[in-house]
């Protein structure tokens, strides 16, 4: 960072406090994304209209590369979700500008609360905070995608969280690790994905979405929503629809995302000669009518937080067939709510997904208990209060602090 941005002088302590006392004060919610966004920007896009009728100010700032198509998507979804977005273009790890831009940001609108969401906003935080005074809240959604680089991103990410006033795990299993990465379990609070159920609520008859969608109506489809990388393990999917086709079942499956995994997941579908069968969906906008088709909804992923594409789900009364991995049997409770398997294991993924498409019953009874999972833990309003709690908390603490 350029030396010629100075640490905030006495005058701006008094600035900021004021600020965090105004009627209005601000939450800078900060992410790197690239493409269309996941998970996590549903909850981001959502958060303000939830939270500006209790006095808050919400602003979004996404740190995206130039000439990034997906960034254009997701400028109309927040502008859906009346979500107010500010693009920061982001030419690498050792583009300074975009810590200058960042700065100016939160001076400009005298953010009191920086809302990290990954590895590289959450290090920004730490260091911005020394030129403007706010407090520091991140969300641990789960560390998950791997590349060369990862084991430092992460390193650099445990690092940071040691810093922050608040950190949000969507599960347990990710607040065990950030408490064993040195942060003092008092800063960790499991407060887990939520979504808006009455956004996600069956309308249409799946029938009808299904040929709306070009699928064959009289024939049971099995669904996924994601990013296509290589942690949601699409092919482990793949391969285990294609045993259940060979077992003489009569179905379809819809993978609905974009992502780096794309051509190979095309060469393995036309391997097995199953294009009929098999559909990429790519990056789709409006998700509802995609789950309202499906019959079975499958996640095969090896790595996740609390998944929000189950929750969706569920709230769309489809049943579930999950890899029993990190948050997800906190949510699933098998054969109760949904079916659970082993990650990576291609067979019993296949014989889970036939047992619900040759039983309507168990379907239906596992469909209903879904959307009640939904209904009475995982309400967006609920988590939203939670979320809400922890902002009130901190800035109290700043408004009493001498």
């Amino acid at each position: 960072m350029s030396s010629s941005i100075l640490p905030y002088p006495p005058q701006a302590v008094q600035e900021a406090r004021r600020s965090a006392e105004a009627s209005e004060p601000v939450i800078l919610h900060t992410r790197v994304v690239c493409g269309t966004g996941g998970g996590p920007d549903k909850t981001i896009l959502n958060s303000s209209r939830f939270l500006e009728p209790h006095g808050y100010r919400v602003l979004c700032a996404y740190m995206y590369p130039p000439e990034d198509p997906g960034f254009a998507q997701l400028q109309k979804r927040a502008d859906a979700c009346r979500a107010q977005v500010i693009g920061v273009l982001d030419r690498g790890p050792l583009d300074v500008g975009v810590a200058r831009q960042l700065l100016r940001l939160c001076r400009r609108e005298k953010v009191a609360v920086w809302h990290g969401h990954d590895y590289k906003s959450n290090l920004l935080g730490v260091l911005l905070k020394r030129f403007w005074p706010m407090r520091l809240v991140t969300t641990a959604h789960g560390w998950v995608q791997f590349t060369h680089r990862t084991p430092l991103y992460y390193a650099i990410d445990r690092l940071s969280l040691r810093f922050y006033d608040r950190i949000i795990c969507v599960s347990d299993d990710l607040r065990q690790t950030c408490v064993a990465s040195g942060v003092p379990a008092a800063r960790c609070s499991v407060i887990e994905n939520a979504i808006d159920a009455e956004q996600f609520a069956r309308r249409v008859p799946r029938h009808e979405l299904k040929r709306r969608l070009g699928f064959t109506p009289e024939r049971l489809l099995i669904g996924a929503v994601g990013r296509l990388s290589d942690e949601k393990a699409f092919d482990r999917l793949i391969a285990a629809f294609d045993k259940l086709l060979s077992s003489g079942l009569d179905a379809e499956l819809c993978i609905v995302g974009e992502g780096s995994e794309r051509t190979r997941l095309e060469h393995q579908i036309a391997q097995l000669a199953r294009g009929d069968r098999v559909r990429l969906a790519g990056f789709q906008s409006d998700t509802l009518d995609w789950y309202g088709a499906m019959d079975v909804y499958a996640l095969s992923s090896l790595r996740e937080g609390l998944p929000n594409v189950l929750l969706e789900a569920m709230a769309m009364e489809v049943p579930i067939v999950a890899t029993d991995i990190a948050g997800v049997p906190r949510l699933i409770n098998d054969r109760k709510n949904g079916l659970l398997v082993r990650p990576d294991d291609v067979n019993a993924l296949s014989q889970a997904l036939a047992e619900l498409l040759r039983d309507p019953a168990l379907r239906e009874r596992l469909a209903s208990a879904g959307r009640e999972t939904v209904d009475t833990r995982y309400s967006f309003r609920r988590r939203m209060e939670k979320i809400r709690a922890v902002y009130d908390e901190l800035l109290s603490e700043t408004c009493a602090s001498p």
